[in-house]
């Protein structure tokens, strides 16, 4: 079939492009490379982002939307009428082609809010949400025959919405919080998102049980693991020469990552007088702050460096530097976790041994004593003699790099897994669209 006859996928995302992101900008380069047409809508343009390699190739194209304006404290008529001006004009292009698909959509939007959740914040969510639909649903290219979101609440919603608008269908991927933080999913939402997808992608089989659960069709919720570029990430001798040991951490500063954790531990080892170097690599965010101070008071400053984000392409270096990588991940009080960290994934292709902890999907990516060392989430003690194991015995160190790089090859490699993926995508395009816009 020729390639303009099948049709364009509509990827909805909240930022495209993000730093912390790179698994989706991989996904729509490596869909792309694959001969699939894809068009991004953004609800929001991200500024002082780090672009790794990746986003830079991709050449499908964007639409982002207008930026919804206004704060938490404005009133919420003068906040519609101060954003009608840029949404209305899609709204009313869409009213006049769908009207019965516009009402009934926003009639149901309404009584949902009502339904499951209360104050000022919630009905402005559901405007803007509604809003960003309508503006996506009357921007719609004739050529796209299926909407796909990423992390299963704002987006997700989002892209619910403007299928219901535009007479599509749609799908998603959830991820790790998004799935189980109650707030992000009011009431039987992700319920009825699951009902109403064509199917649902899940980058974890503990995910999958979960969803399961809560879905009237079981089969039309998939596990397909993220995968990386196993090019870019290749399993290299270490450098055992370097001293003191180079131990490595690469996240967010948030709390599901654990890094107080880690510093806990850092300190026994210090005073057990281990050598080491240690660097923490990641998005700043508020909780940065926190963690500088508390190694500030541990009297760590000499030994555990904090730095900004980086690209993969600029964490390579630290990858092949690297005696080990240590991530403590943890399950926060609201329920917020990762799913398999991309990290993980790529310290273990890069042949770096690892010590994480037992949370999420983490045990299918890590078998402990098999492909690196598992620990209890919070638990500093255990995670500093995991450390101490490794840091005493390279031979181990290096049986962990190798089979630890093999399991990334068997199982995410991302160009194998992307087909899985493209393959639903091409099963649902078969469908078309569900009624004319």
């Amino acid at each position: 079939m020729d390639t303009k006859d099948q049709g364009v996928i509509g990827y909805i995302l909240k930022g495209f492009g993000r730093t912390s992101e790179t698994f989706i900008s991989h996904e729509i380069a490596l869909l792309e490379q694959a001969g699939l047409r894809i068009h991004v809508f953004s609800l929001k343009r991200l500024t002082g982002e780090k672009s790794h390699g990746v986003t830079q190739r991709i050449t499908v194209p964007v639409t982002y939307l207008p930026e919804v304006t206004g704060n938490d404290g404005q009133p919420i008529l003068k906040w519609l009428r101060e954003n009608w001006r840029q949404f209305g004009p899609a709204h009313r292009r869409l009213w006049r082609r769908r009207p019965c698909a516009w009402t009934m959509t926003l009639v149901a939007q309404l009584i949902a809010t009502a339904q499951n959740a209360a104050g000022s914040g919630a009905w402005r969510t559901a405007l803007r949400e509604f809003l960003q639909a309508g503006y996506i649903a009357a921007a719609l290219p004739d050529q796209i025959t299926h909407l796909h979101a990423h992390f299963a609440h704002t987006a997700t919603t989002v892209a619910m919405l403007a299928a219901r608008l535009s007479g599509l269908p749609f799908s998603f991927t959830a991820h790790a919080k998004d799935i189980y933080r109650v707030d992000m999913n009011p009431g039987d939402l992700l319920a009825r998102k699951l009902r109403a997808a064509s199917f649902t992608v899940t980058c974890t089989q503990a995910n999958v049980g979960y969803l399961t659960r809560l879905a009237a069709d079981p089969q039309k919720i998939r596990r397909i693991y993220h995968g990386i570029d196993l090019d870019l990430f290749r399993h290299a001798e270490r450098n055992e020469t370097i001293s003191p040991p180079l131990i490595l951490s690469v996240g967010r500063f948030v709390e599901k990552k654990g890094f107080p954790i880690l510093i806990e531990a850092l300190r026994l080892l210090r005073d057990e007088g281990i050598p080491f170097q240690a660097r923490i690599i990641g998005g700043f965010t508020p909780l940065t702050a926190e963690i500088e101070e508390l190694v500030a008071a541990y009297g760590l400053g000499d030994r555990v460096r904090l730095q900004p984000a980086m690209t993969q392409e600029e964490l390579l270096r630290f990858y092949a530097a690297a005696t080990l990588f240590a991530l403590p991940c943890l399950i926060t009080d609201d329920g917020d976790r990762d799913g398999i960290p991309n990290v993980l994934v790529e310290a273990m292709a890069s042949g770096i041994p690892v010590v994480t902890t037992r949370v999420s999907g983490i045990p299918e990516l890590v078998e402990d004593g098999e492909t690196g060392l598992l620990v209890e989430p919070r638990d500093p003690v255990a995670l500093a003699g995991a450390i101490r194991r490794l840091l005493a015995t390279p031979e181990l160190r290096a049986e962990f790099g190798r089979r630890g790089s093999e399991r990334v090859r068997q199982e995410f490699d991302a160009r194998r897994n992307i087909a899985a993926l493209k393959k639903l995508f091409e099963e649902a395009r078969e469908t078309g669209r569900t009624g004319a816009k």
